[in-house]
């Protein structure tokens, strides 16, 4: 079952800020959240229901730090489109 724990954070990039302008929100969340998942917790905790959500998965990097390989953490990224007039910041109570 998604939680409002698995939302990491809302990306504020020059790509995401553009989409903005046109209703989208960007979501990073933890790797095991799903559409459905996501859907109830915006319903749930901040009272909007989205008219689309568009996902994708991002597996973390290797990197190399003083010779020993390792792997940043994977996560999945929502593309998050809102009805109109409408923003997360605006419907949290």
């Amino acid at each position: 079952m998604a939680d409002i724990t698995d939302i990491k954070t809302i990306l504020y990039t020059e790509k995401s800020l553009n989409l903005q302008e046109q209703g989208v929100v960007v979501i990073q969340t933890s790797p095991k959240m799903t559409k459905n998942g996501l859907k109830e917790v915006l319903r749930e905790y901040f009272g909007v229901t989205p008219v689309r959500i568009n996902s994708l998965k991002m597996d973390g990097k290797i990197k190399r730090f003083r010779g020993r390989e390792g792997q940043r953490n994977s996560f999945k990224k929502f593309y998050v489109k809102l009805p109109e007039g409408v923003s997360l910041e605006s419907s949290e109570a």
